[in-house]
């Protein structure tokens, strides 16, 4: 069943797409020229109702799947988050279609942005992917003005289309986490460890301190010449914990099981790997500084495109 979260924009509601909307889907499709974009002919009414049906009835991966795009109560378009049919590996596309009398107001950059802040804030997707049909210059131009790269061109869904690629923006993300430690030599051995089993890099050293890089974000680990006496205690107000995705749950088990041997105590071991409850598989992990580190699956094996 498609269950999608409600999405708002000054103007427009973006719902969960049910069966009672067909005829409104079909609408949408009904101008043939529509369908000289689409493999299939939605200007038929049969198969445009059918496709509202069984977009309906999908079941996609949590805050992915079709919206209804309404504006003041009306179905103007709809809109669709969801594993990519026809590119490999199951990315997240993108998709919009809007009603031709509404064409021209800026409802479908509306909708579709709003989409894109949904999938990079709440769905947490590392990319979302277009394919747009080389004909369809109206969908061309949106998906640059939304800021979609264009990497190219390929036959998909039996035409030609440009492939375009949407990237989160770094603002608002964490640029660097500094931890000050009471023993250098310590640390780097355990939180070094960790952070090169997660692909991290280390990007400065200095005499006080060193620090590994992924992606734009880096974590510093220093034992600063102004540090305070006194233990770091992880339950007092202060940083309680680092939580970092570490893919796949077979991933977590490798990394938890050689942790120990790199100065590592597993927490929780009675409840390990459901600690944070029966859908979040993670590894609570704490050095003998008294940090801890959460190991969370993004890429739980239940998940997986196919399965």
């Amino acid at each position: 069943m498609n269950t999608v979260p409600e999405l708002r924009t000054r103007r427009l509601l973006l719902r969960g797409i049910t069966a009672d909307d067909h005829d409104a889907v079909v609408a949408v499709f009904a101008d043939p020229e529509r369908s000289r974009y689409f493999a299939a002919d939605f200007s038929d009414a049969e198969t445009a109702c059918r496709m509202a049906l069984d977009r309906a009835e999908q079941e996609n991966p949590e805050g992915m799947g079709h919206w209804a795009i309404e504006l003041d109560g009306t179905l103007v378009g709809i809109a669709h988050l969801r594993p990519s049919r026809d590119l490999p590996g199951g990315v997240a596309e993108i998709g919009w279609y809007l009603h031709p009398d509404h064409g021209g107001r800026g409802l479908a950059t509306e909708a579709s942005r709003r989409l894109l802040e949904h999938a990079f804030g709440s769905v947490g997707l590392p990319a979302v992917w277009a394919l747009v049909h080389e004909s369809n210059v109206a969908s061309l131009n949106l998906a640059r003005r939304l800021g979609f790269l264009d990497v190219g061109s390929g036959v998909h869904y039996g035409d030609v289309h440009r492939v375009y690629v949407a990237l989160p923006s770094s603002e608002g993300r964490p640029h660097h986490i500094e931890l000050w430690v009471p023993d250098l030599r310590s640390a780097e051995a355990s939180i070094g460890w960790l952070l090169r089993e997660l692909g991290w890099r280390e990007y400065q050293r200095w005499p006080a301190g060193v620090s590994w890089k992924l992606g734009p974000t880096y974590v510093v680990v220093e034992q600063s010449p102004a540090l305070a006496d006194g233990k770091y205690d992880r339950l007092r107000p202060g940083l309680n914990h680092l939580a970092l995705h570490a893919g796949t749950q077979e991933r977590i088990d490798r990394i938890a099981a050689t942790a120990v041997e790199n100065g590592w105590t597993l927490l929780f071991g009675d409840r390990h790997p459901y600690a944070g409850g029966p859908r979040h598989y993670a590894a609570y992990l704490e050095n003998k500084d008294g940090f801890e580190v959460e190991l969370v699956a993004t890429t739980p094996t239940s998940a997986r495109s196919g399965d």
